[in-house]
């Protein structure tokens, strides 16, 4: 927020610090302290009456401005739901049962990134299939963080079996990930670059890329699995695409595809 509304402001350059977690005095003194020595315009998100009071008094004394971004909010939000806020600071911190969900899901992911732990592919949430660099490890850890959702991801290898637990499953929501010939050459040759290896491969041959990605298509066409072309998606909105589709699979229709 602050940055959008210094752009407003042409030529205008500023040293920004910042004081997160503030729920004690002792947490404040150390916030005024520093406000002494750099005084500056402070904006702030206090909710606490008494420490939003002792700052508001040391701008004044300093004579910068103390501006509270977040008042006209609740008190927005305090007319809609006919509540009145209830002063808590750090209450969006609080750890509830939705955050140990991400966490369990985060872990889950992790043991069971790029084909590990097949033998138990059943309690995943959902599996994304793909091709390599089709981004299936940040897409699965991107529906674990945001949803809570336990993702596994197999990828596809020309003339490897997938492993026989895949193919046998009918719990898991399977979605098979590809992208276009060309852009994953591209992303392919990229990274073998990065890890100074050659480039002389099947691995970004043009033509062999072409049909591992034909022969992956056909195999969710075979398991009807849906497909999610990738190469035009970020990892943010293909996750939204799969957790819409997977909303839609458990009877929840009224997802919407979208992305914070």
């Amino acid at each position: 927020m602050v940055r959008a509304c210094l752009a407003q402001f042409e030529g205008v350059r500023v040293n920004q610090q910042l004081w997160p977690m503030i729920r004690s005095g002792r947490d404040l003194d150390n916030v005024l302290k520093g406000i002494r020595e750099n005084p500056g315009a402070v904006l702030f998100t206090l909710v606490n009456e008494t420490t939003r009071a002792a700052l508001q008094q040391e701008c004044m004394t300093l004579n910068v401005p103390c501006i509270s971004v977040i008042d006209p909010v609740i008190e927005g939000l305090g007319k809609y739901f006919h509540q009145k806020k209830s002063g808590r600071p750090g209450g969006q911190h609080m750890l509830n049962a939705d955050y140990f969900d991400r966490i369990e899901a985060m872990n889950f992911v992790m043991s069971h990134d790029d084909g590990q732990s097949a033998w138990n592919l059943r309690d995943a949430d959902i599996v994304l299939i793909g091709v390599s660099r089709t981004s299936k490890t940040p897409t699965s850890i991107y529906l674990a963080n945001h949803w809570g959702i336990k993702s596994a991801n197999v990828p596809f290898v020309p003339d490897l079996p997938l492993p026989p637990e895949l193919l046998e499953l009918n719990g898991p929501f399977c979605v098979g990930l590809t992208a276009a010939p060309d852009r994953l050459v591209q992303i392919r040759r990229n990274r073998l670059l990065s890890l100074h290896q050659n480039d002389e491969t099947d691995y970004i041959d043009p033509a062999i890329v072409k049909r591992e990605i034909a022969d992956a298509r056909k195999l969710f066409l075979k398991q009807k699995w849906p497909v999610i072309d990738v190469t035009r998606r970020s990892i943010e909105e293909t996750a939204s695409a799969i957790y819409k589709l997977y909303s839609q699979h458990n009877g929840n229709a009224d997802v919407q595809d979208s992305s914070p």
